[in-house]
């Protein structure tokens, strides 16, 4: 049996190799980004394993239902561990608090700029996916926004530049689970079932919130902190006015969408009712 003395001895290592390698800032940046490709293919194999052994229509699903089935997986993975982070690191830690001394804008550390990095690794990976088999994983929208989306993600975490808007932004990423979810309802047949329903009111809610009423916070922030937004590098401080407003719009956009499949959705099931 192994012995106390040696669990420790072990989880000291782990520790060591952590600290001193994987958030070591001379390899930061290139071991998150792999950490981020490792990520996207062990969710996706294990979204294709799980979905093999207790689903048992998967294997009726075509090769590009399959593709996207996994890919969907692999998408949420990485939105619950963002959401966590960007949660985190905007409303628990006091990296960006406005009582520290300096400007909120170009504080960053090693686990905000590792952070950044897995998503990067996500959005490549996602955006390589896209482009491979454009357009059946997304249009021309889904390629603008993994292109804005991974520019901004490899310039904050490259630079240390606005790390706290990147991670605002990501705070997005708490709707993908319910759009992923409402996808795979609707292909496994179940779009008339109740629990359709209460997905697409829960997405609707969870999209107003972290979609459009966070990103007005963003813009009274950036618009609050304009003197420290100012003081970054002519990119950087492109970047930060103009990736958020045209994320809005496209948040705008997508919601009125959603909207209008909620009020579908819900005046069908009216309907039946009476």
């Amino acid at each position: 049996m192994v012995s106390m003395m040696e669990v420790k001895s072990y989880r000291f290592q782990a520790e060591v190799f952590v600290k001193e390698y994987l958030l070591a800032d001379g390899f930061i940046t290139y071991t998150s980004v792999l950490c981020g490709l490792l990520m996207c293919k062990m969710a996706y194999d294990m979204t294709h394993l799980v979905s093999s052994l207790y689903y048992k229509k998967y294997a009726s699903l075509t090769k590009l239902q399959k593709i996207e089935w996994n890919n969907r997986g692999m998408s949420s993975i990485h939105a619950v561990f963002i959401t966590i982070m960007s949660l985190y690191l905007v409303f628990i830690s006091n990296l960006f608090s406005d009582q520290l001394v300096g400007p909120v804008t170009i504080r960053s550390s090693n686990l905000s700029t590792f952070g950044l990095g897995v998503s990067t690794g996500y959005f490549l990976t996602d955006l390589a996916m896209i482009l491979w088999l454009y357009p059946s994983l997304g249009g021309m929208e889904y390629v603008l926004h993994h292109l804005l989306s991974s520019v901004a993600l490899a310039y904050s975490m490259l630079s240390g530049e606005g790390q706290l808007y990147i991670y605002m932004t990501l705070l997005c990423e708490t709707t993908t689970p319910g759009v992923n979810l409402r996808w795979y309802l609707d292909t496994a047949g179940l779009k008339r079932s109740k629990a359709y329903v209460l997905n697409g009111v829960a997405m609707f809610v969870a999209w107003l919130v972290a979609r459009i009423l966070l990103f007005i916070y963003l813009f009274y922030h950036i618009y609050k902190h304009h003197d420290q937004i100012r003081m970054l590098h002519p990119f950087g401080y492109f970047l930060s006015l103009t990736i958020p407003v045209i994320l809005f719009a496209m948040n705008l956009a997508w919601f009125m969408k959603i909207l209008r499949g909620l009020k579908k959705t819900l005046t069908k099931k009216q309907a039946k009712q009476q």
